[in-house]
């Protein structure tokens, strides 16, 4: 992760959004005596968000890692769809 400081991320406000945007990568922003922040598109940060709310059910976890696991072992059935 790329880290800036403030004054960086100030003059170069508009291509460090378009970066974080474009690469999918977040930007550390570094302040003087200030604890330092992260820039990161919306889209990246909805994804994270998602994540966490399906992954905070133990359950849910669990089926979603035990279906990783089949897809890794090419343990599963191509299926068509169906089209009406």
């Amino acid at each position: 992760m790329d880290a800036i400081t403030y004054t960086q991320a100030r003059k170069n406000f508009s291509s460090v959004m378009n970066q974080v945007c474009d690469d999918h990568a977040p930007v550390i922003i570094t302040r003087q005596s200030e604890r330092p922040v992260v820039m990161m598109s919306l889209e990246d940060y909805s994804a994270i968000e998602e994540t966490m709310y399906l992954l905070k059910s133990p359950a849910n976890a669990q089926r979603l890692y035990q279906a990783l696991e089949k897809l890794k072992g090419k343990d599963y059935q191509k299926q068509e769809l169906i089209e009406e």
